[in-house]
């Protein structure tokens, strides 16, 4: 009698396959935009000096 808990294939063959892949891809170039992104934003912030106050 075969058990109900055997699964049918191999199961050294089972992975996330393709659409993990593409999944970790996208998260991955996603990420890429994000941190250039930041990085345009903070290099846009002026620091004021200490000796140097700004009156408005």
């Amino acid at each position: 009698m075969i058990s109900i808990a055997t699964p049918a294939t191999d199961p050294t063959a089972i992975g996330p396959g393709l659409l993990g892949f593409l999944v970790v891809a996208a998260i991955g170039v996603a990420l890429f935009f994000l941190i250039k992104s930041m990085n345009r934003q903070i290099a846009k912030i002026e620091v004021p000096h200490e000796g140097n106050p700004k009156s408005d």
